[in-house]
């Protein structure tokens, strides 16, 4: 929009205003803007003098909204600095997120020239990594460059990272041999650089989902992975700490203090960094430096009301001298270090070494600069016509007819050509100029593509600006989209579960039932290695699979309870025969009772939706993020549903905040605009009215009446509402079970929407079922369908799974530390006084009421706390939520009902007691209840104070430690969440069998019975063992960690195809470089076992000189018959005949019997295909 910014500098004022400040003046103030205003004329004033602009805003919110404006304008993605917290608190973990995105803006300050930089007042005053240790700190990786890599390891720790195993979050690296991962904070993805020798050989991006490289790059550029690096400032750190401890031990009252700084100088001479190290940064590095530093020399600066961003200062200024108090208090701090922030005179001064603009609504008399330049634009905010065409069309008109120019910016192009379609109805002359090239004639409008927060209308320039309203998050466009991770292979899923195996989890084992897993251990067998898993059953029976059967063996996950009950089955008992026959036997019924209804509704008729209009275009385009590309997918097969001419049954699944409302509302649309209803069901009235809210925002730009039946209607209201559903002038009903009641008449239903279907009764689903027969039935799951028996039901059920998360809006700042009710009240405090509302999760009923005591006596008689609990009434928890929902109550202490609960974007605080109680994907769902909206969340996670952890607690908070500072082991986290998932969707009998027999277990059972059902038995795989003198197994100098290689030697032994082994191969080559000879024979044994079993060899075991192969009953007599009688095996070949026939082969000498094996597997599959090819067919068989 640069000839809109040259408009604008042409206004007489701004002309004054850059004479002005050109000639010297340091402070101008310009008078009359309101928010949308002062972005434009910033742009102008600063496009005009050729400078890089820089806004100072009030706060965060603001520098959000003001950077889409900002971009719209200049055509450039402004910068934003955001501040962070300081970490004070030694042993408190927190999340690096904020700390990485103003890593990641400092450098782009220090290295780029970006033409808009937006801040807060805060963001600039802030202590950080002065520049000549951040321009120190960061590596350059490129191909061809040579580094010694254990130099450069220590670099990078030097640089804040820390080694691990295997990369999975920002701030980590790992070596393998020549193989070098490395997650920069601020990067997309991270880097795996292959070295040869000392020399980068290959550069290139992978995913740390898959550990799959995705794509080649040419140079990779690794930041700090954090502010303070103790190898890079002052040389005498350790020697100041020391000095101060020295000091603080002749005082009685600072003997913690005293230990803690020596614990600190101990550990930064180790070159270890501690956690909370910001309460050393002084120590680290004497030169002050901060934010306002890495300001562009030559910067214009533009401040966004100097009142507010005064008040907004001085407010952060008295909470950081809180916090560095409460610090000092503790003996946390030394007052001497304690320099970590401007004042806010000392920042006036900083300013006043460059031109200052401060922009202001009204005159006011608190300003930061003394102004000595003043003038006041005319000038108008419009309100955004919000995709209301007809509001475009009506204000266009009036500004024409007084001889206004008019620029009018659109969403889209097609939204841009239905406008000029509607003017030229009207007889409007408009121009469309969709490269934003052009300025309206007197009298004349353009339409642009664009969007800004809000119109404006300037008088002096006779020129009117219309816009929608920032249709999108960013403005320039949506989010670039992320290229979609390949989603986990087949082989992959399955055996996730078991990358977390450790000694004494259940095991099942396909043949011998569950057993407790007791270590990976390699023994000799006839002059050869392997590796063998050992797990005990019941007695002192033990079990050695090989490691090349792993496939035969999958951790137990029952019902999520303690596993210390349960019973472990004897080796050659019956009983584990008899349970598996009963789990069988019910996943049978189970798929036939769902192939019988589907088959059912197949044969009804239904209505085929016309395909998707530019109507239904313009609505998806008014969504304002971006969608993941798991709801384009379950979008697309919504629709292509509705078009078919029987009725649709689809389950739509994904977790809470996936975004499932929007995909159900774009069904709605297609609905309504083929001239039918829909209806929404919804279990609760706190939820109807939530989904009443989104419908009506959506759909507020497009002819559409949207109504809500729930128990907050009066009688008369409800009545109203149903006459005019019968008559067919209500297009969208939400309602709670008051939907199913007789007196519900619909005009012309076309599509259901059940949400949270596993809330409804069984007599309110059959009261559905027969009223939507043949009506499009879409059924919401707020539960992640695990993508495993997604798979397993796919043949049966129509189902979309969302299992992408949306672009994390914003990041939660999460902290791991033990329960301090100072630290957690100040917390509260701070999110009430910023107008929030907190989640405090206590989970345990029978003391919530104390807890909730405990908090009152915190924060005041003033605070308003409310209760909620699953033992409470329907009716209470609802009004209770919607208390809430109302911003009635500032603290609710709640158990984990919270985690299905509604969305509250003004909760933006949460504290959970016992985290260390809780798995890690219920922490997942639960922290994402917060962070909904633009501001900033807080998640503190607790553990009790002094408490002895047991190992599993110490296991599990390790995690979410690594969880919460690296992003990492959500993967892990997510198995939890397919088990809860797999009992909701399955009914509670099918949920007894999955539990006697193991989730992994009974999907496969659930698998063979749905091919059975179709008719598809013979693809059923059969399984083979082969127990041969072979040398095959993962060497630990190949691969050190037991957990990578279980998880490999699990996904080899799932291989069933060349093109499986010859991924893994990639993989191995990929990750770990060349794989040695072992573990090449142990794919070959892999591909061994999977031809073996199609031709229908159940084991392959090797005695001496001897190889014996046993068959199934699906074996084909006649082909071993004819193999015997190969020259080739002449007097080498026995076939034992009996109830289950066997070959004995007698090696040659020095002849390899895996070779052997595969050759004698390959003629007899041959000799079975030439036979079957002769055999006369039988009637009804095909080829």
């Amino acid at each position: 929009m640069q000839k809109l910014l040259q408009e604008l500098a042409l206004l007489p004022e701004v002309q004054y205003i850059r004479q002005e400040l050109a000639g010297g003046c340091r402070s101008a103030l310009v008078t009359g803007l309101s928010p949308v205003h002062r972005v434009q004329i910033a742009a102008a004033l600063a496009q005009e003098m050729k400078k890089p602009l820089v806004i100072l805003c009030a706060d965060e919110r603001e520098c959000q909204r003001f950077a889409g404006d900002a971009e719209s304008l200049t055509g450039q993605r402004p910068l934003l600095l955001p501040g962070r917290e300081m970490n004070l608190r030694p042993g408190a973990v927190s999340s690096r997120q904020w700390e990485y995105r103003r890593i990641a803006a400092l450098r782009r300050m220090q290295t780029e020239r970006p033409a808009v930089i937006l801040a807060t007042a805060e963001a600039l005053c802030q202590r950080c990594i002065p520049a000549r240790v951040l321009a120190e700190a960061v590596t350059e990786l490129a191909p061809g460059q040579r580094h010694d890599v254990a130099q450069l390891c220590r670099r990078l720790a030097d640089a804040g990272y820390t080694r691990c195993d295997q990369v999975e979050g920002p701030g980590q690296f790992a070596l393998r041999g020549g193989i070098l991962d490395v997650f920069s904070p601020g990067a997309d993805a991270p880097v795996r650089c292959d070295f040869f020798d000392d020399e980068i050989d290959a550069l290139g991006e992978f995913d740390p989902g898959t550990q799959r490289r995705t794509q080649n790059m040419q140079r990779a550029l690794l930041l700090p992975a954090g502010e303070v690096l103790p190898a890079h400032g002052a040389p005498d750190a350790a020697e100041k700490l020391e000095k101060a401890a020295a000091h603080y031990e002749k005082k009685e009252s600072a003997a913690a203090l005293s230990a803690a700084l020596r614990a600190d100088a101990a550990a930064l001479r180790q070159g270890m960094i501690p956690g909370g190290s910001d309460r050393f940064m002084e120590a680290v590095y004497p030169e002050f430096s901060c934010g306002a530093d890495y300001l562009p020399g030559d910067a214009l600066v533009c401040v966004s009301e100097s009142g507010r961003v005064a008040e907004g200062l001085k407010q952060w200024l008295w909470q950081r001298r809180q916090d560095i108090t409460a610090a000092e208090e503790n003996g946390w701090l030394a007052g001497e270090f304690a320099h970590l922030q401007l004042e806010q005179d000392e920042l006036v001064r900083v300013l006043e070494k460059y031109p200052v603009c401060q922009m202001e609504s009204l005159p006011t008399s608190r300003y930061l600069l003394t102004p000595e330049a003043m003038a006041q634009v005319a000038a108008k905010q419009l309100s955004v016509y919000g995709g209301s065409l007809e509001t475009a069309v009506t204000d266009l008109t009036h500004y024409l007819t007084t001889g206004y120019r008019v620029l009018v910016l659109c969403g889209g192009r097609v939204r841009a050509d239905n406008l000029q379609r509607l003017l030229r109805e009207r007889k409007i002359p408009a121009a469309v100029d969709y490269q934003n090239s052009a300025m309206p004639e007197k009298g004349q409008a353009v339409i642009s593509v664009g969007a800004l927060s809000a119109g404006s209308e300037y008088p002096g320039l006779q020129l009117a600006i219309l816009t929608e309203g920032q249709l999108t998050a960013r403005v320039s466009g949506k989010e670039p989209r992320r290229r979609a991770a390949p989603k986990n292979d087949p082989t992959r899923q399955k055996l996730q579960s078991y990358a977390d195996l450790t000694a004494g989890d259940l095991v099942v084992h396909q043949h011998h039932g569950i057993g407790r897993f007791v270590a990976m251990i390699r023994l000799p067998v006839d002059g050869v290695e392997k590796d063998y898993i050992k797990i005990a059953y019941a007695g002192s029976d033990c079990l050695y699979v090989p490691a090349t059967q792993l496939d035969l063996v999958s951790k137990y996950i029952g019902s999520g309870e303690d596993t210390s009950r349960t019973k472990l089955n004897k080796l050659g008992g019956t009983e584990w025969a008899k349970t598996t026959y009963r789990a069988k036997a019910a996943a049978r019924d189970l798929a036939k009772g769902l192939i019988d209804l589907y088959a059912r509704r197949q044969r009804l008729e239904g209505f085929a939706f016309s395909p998707d209009s530019p109507w239904q275009q313009e609505f998806e385009e008014a969504f304002p993020y971006t969608e993941t590309d798991d709801q384009l997918r379950c979008i697309r097969e919504i629709k292509r549903d509705m078009e078919q001419p029987r009725p649709m049954d689809r389950l739509l699944c994904g977790d809470v905040g996936y975004g499932k409302t929007e995909v159900a509302l774009r069904a709605v649309m297609k609905c309504i605009l083929d001239g039918k209803q829909a209806a929404i069901l919804v279990p609760t009235t706190v939820l109807a009215q939530q989904h009443y809210a989104t419908a009506v925002s959506r759909f507020r730009s497009f002819p559409v009446t949207v109504e809500v039946l729930s128990r907050f209607r009066s009688a008369g209201q409800a009545k109203d509402i149903l006459e005019r559903t019968a008559q067919g002038k209500v297009d969208l009903l939400i309602g709670t079970h008051k939907l199913l009641q007789k007196n519900v008449v619909f005009h012309d239903l076309g599509l259901l929407i059940i949400d949270e279907e596993q809330r409804f009764g069984v007599a309110a689903k059959e009261q559905l079922r027969k009223r939507a027969e043949q009506v499009d039935t879409l059924t919401l799951s707020a539960t992640p369908i695990p993508r495993t028996l997604n798979m397993a039901l796919s043949g049966i059920r129509d189902m979309s799974a969302i299992e992408e998360p949306p672009r994390d809006r914003q990041p939660v700042q999460t902290y791991v530390l033990e329960h301090d009710w100072g630290i957690l009240g100040e917390a509260m405090r701070r999110e009430i006084d910023r107008g929030g509302q907190v989640y405090y999760l206590h989970n345990r009923v029978e003391n919530i009421e104390s807890a909730a005591g405990r908090i009152r006596q915190l924060l005041g008689e003033d605070a308003a706390i409310g209760i909620a609990h699953g033992k409470m009434s329907e009716s209470q928890l609802s009004r209770v939520m919607q208390d809430m929902a109302d911003g009635e109550i500032q603290v609710l202490v709640c158990t984990t009902i919270i985690e299905t609960g509604i969305d509250i974007p003004n909760v933006n605080t949460l504290i959970i007691e016992d985290a260390d109680r809780m798995g890690l994907s219920q922490l997942h769902q639960i922290r994402g209840r917060i962070g909904r909206s633009s501001r900033r969340a807080y998640a503190y996670l607790t553990y009790r104070a002094g408490k002895i952890l047991t190992e599993v607690a110490s296991k599990r908070l390790t995690a979410i430690r690594e969880y919460v500072e690296f992003g990492s082991g959500f993967k892990i986290a997510m198995r939890d969440l397919e088990i809860r998932g797999a009992g909701n969707l399955l009914g509670a009998e099918q949920s007894g069998y999955m539990m006697s027999v193991g989730y992994d277990m009974y999907l496969k059972l659930l698998n063979d019975a749905v091919l059975e059902q179709q008719g598809k038995a013979s693809q059923i795989r059969p399984e083979c063992s082969a127990d041969l003198t072979v040398s095959a197994y993962i060497p630990d100098g190949y691969i050190p960690q037991a957990r990578q290689r279980m998880d490999l030697y699990r996904r080899i032994a799932a291989i069933r195809t060349a093109a499986d082994s010859g991924e893994i191969l990639d993989e191995l080559l990929d990750r770990f470089g060349d794989p040695p000879k072992a573990v090449t024979a142990l794919l070959d044994v892999a591909l061994l076992r999977s031809d073996a079993a199609q031709a229908g060899i159940c084991d392959i075991s090797q005695k001496g000189r001897q190889l014996l192969f046993r068959f199934t009953d699906r074996v084909d007599p006649p082909s071993l018959v004819a193999v015997c009688a190969m020259a080739c095996y002449k007097g080498r070949l026995l076939l034992h005949s009996g109830d289950q026939p066997y070959l004995t082969l007698y090696l040659r000498e020095k002849e390899d019997s895996l070779p052997a094996a595969a050759a004698l597997t390959e003629q007899l599959r041959m000799k079975q295909e030439e036979i079957a090819g002769h055999r006369p067919q039988k009637e009804g068989e095909t080829t």
